[in-house]
């Protein structure tokens, strides 16, 4: 296709300039006013020395710099790194040696981390959440190829951060595709941008889509506290949201304890970890909508499938594949499985990464004859709706029978007293490995190990229920609220 993301987006600032862009802090950005930001800065990066094929690395919390920054570097030529700010000092100094980065830029307040990464050999500066940009003199680095539009960062379920170099077009076609899928949106709507921007799910469904298809955004710097989230969405008249359940189970206590429900909210997706099918009820009762899940990859750009609306939805599933999408699901011998049956997700079309960047050896182990192998372990139904049973690393295999964690995890929701579960394989010696749960209990539960055990003994085949049970605080969470089960078995 050789799309340019930054001509779509300007070209529609151009068409629509005195329409709404992104609510901010209060008050509403015209189109026009968010394009001449992305004009000074380009002017800043110009004068820089950035241009074609570098990379501009982002430490920023959702906001204007954040996106205009993006469309001045891909009006260079260049290329994206957003950067998640709380992933330590180490990640971060290693992603931007990984990445080669030309210049960081981090919000106003962090001076002494912006020395510390100048002082290791990259230009770095602060600099405001709305306003301009100090004038600086980018690190010259080698070229890669202009079409990257972002360079993420994820560590995915493998513990390893990887470098995932997604394409222009690789994003035209998924926020494309996803606007054709999801019928229930409307012209009028507006998104809450809240996910946070250096993720592939937020970036694409919240901060993109919205300044790609002509959609008004409200932008959040941070989700939390849910009570101040839920104040912005009705001041800014919200109807769409893309969250995951951690965010979705934090509003919905927040309303009980007495915050007031955006009225205006019509559509709620959730993505980037399974979805707590109780939860629905509540959105239902308490928010006024249900919910509508989906599944996608950083490598996928990310979206691959959602439930389209919510009069067609199947609860339980995440949908049905985009367009342009070519799918198979495998068994362990690589041979492609009739529709009900379990096994690998492969896929293959326009919205698939190309590999890993500078990791050969990494995507020739996840591609196979241009199939994308995704990891995940996955049903399709007669009706195309996608069912996602687990990751292939999350399986235990006890005596030889394989365990799925998702099915125990949902026996477990059932009890009173579990707050949230997560269940991991661990080692023992006759077996090969044992069940054990990880559960987070509501207050004052008093629940035991041995009512755990005991119920799921009445539920589950003999080798699926958990040997060992721990009762724990909290449980281990990527950047955007999914469950590390790595860091579980670590344990």
């Amino acid at each position: 296709m050789n799309v340019r993301l930054e001509d779509h987006i300007i070209g529609e600032c151009g068409k629509h300039n005195g329409e709404r862009a992104l609510w901010w802090r209060g008050a509403w950005w015209s189109r026009k006013v968010f394009a001449d930001l992305v004009s000074e800065y380009g002017k800043t990066l110009k004068a820089s020395g950035f241009g074609e094929g570098q990379r501009l690395a982002v430490l920023m919390p959702n906001c204007p710099a954040f996106l205009a920054l993006m469309v001045a570097a891909w009006n260079a030529g260049g290329t994206i790194v957003p950067l998640n700010l709380q992933s330590g000092k180490a990640a971060i100094a290693g992603a931007i040696q990984h990445s080669e980065a030309s210049a960081v830029f981090l919000p106003q307040g962090l001076e002494e981390q912006a020395q510390m990464i100048s002082a290791a050999g990259v230009p770095a500066m602060t600099i405001p959440l709305d306003g301009a940009i100090p004038s600086f003199t980018a690190l010259q680095r080698e070229k890669t190829d202009p079409s990257i539009a972002v360079l993420f960062y994820t560590s995915g379920t493998t513990g390893t951060p990887k470098g995932v170099p997604v394409s222009h077009d690789n994003l035209y076609d998924n926020v494309t595709g996803s606007l054709r899928h999801f019928t229930d949106l409307a012209p009028g709507d507006v998104f809450v941008n809240a996910l946070p921007n250096f993720h592939a799910l937020g970036f694409t469904t919240s901060g993109l889509l919205p300044l790609l298809g002509g959609h008004p955004q409200v932008i959040l710097p941070t989700f939390m506290p849910p009570e101040t989230t839920l104040e912005a969405m009705r001041a800014g008249e919200v109807t769409v949201m893309i969250a995951v359940p951690t965010m979705i189970a934090l509003m919905l206590g927040a309303v009980a304890r007495g915050a007031t429900p955006p009225s205006s909210l019509r559509i709620l997706v959730s993505g980037g970890d399974r979805f707590p099918r109780a939860l629905d009820a509540r959105a239902q009762k308490m928010l006024g909508v249900g919910v509508l899940e989906g599944y996608g990859l950083t490598e996928t750009s990310p979206v691959v499938s959602v439930n389209p609306n919510f009069a067609g939805r199947k609860l339980g599933t995440v949908g049905t594949i985009l367009d342009g999408y070519q799918i198979e699901v495998r068994g362990e011998d690589g041979a492609v499985l009739p529709a009900g049956e379990e096994g690998t997700l492969w896929l293959r079309g326009p919205s698939v990464f190309k590999g890993y960047f500078r990791a050969q050896e990494l995507t020739d182990n996840k591609f196979a004859d241009g199939w994308f192998n995704t990891g995940d372990v996955a049903k399709i139904d007669d009706d195309g709706y996608m069912t996602i049973i687990d990751r292939v690393t999350d399986i235990a295999i006890v005596g030889g029978f394989n365990v799925y964690p998702t099915e125990v995890e949902s026996v477990l929701q059932q009890i009173t007293g579990v707050r949230e579960s997560a269940v991991v394989g661990v080692p023992h010696p006759v077996s090969g490995e044992i069940v054990k749960a990880y559960i987070v209990p509501t207050p004052d539960a008093g629940l035991t190990a041995r009512e755990v055990t005991s119920f799921c003994r009445e539920h589950l085949a003999h080798y699926k229920v958990p040997r060992l049970v721990e009762f724990v605080e909290d449980l281990p969470r990527s950047s955007i609220g999914k469950v590390l089960k790595r860091e579980l078995r670590r344990r």
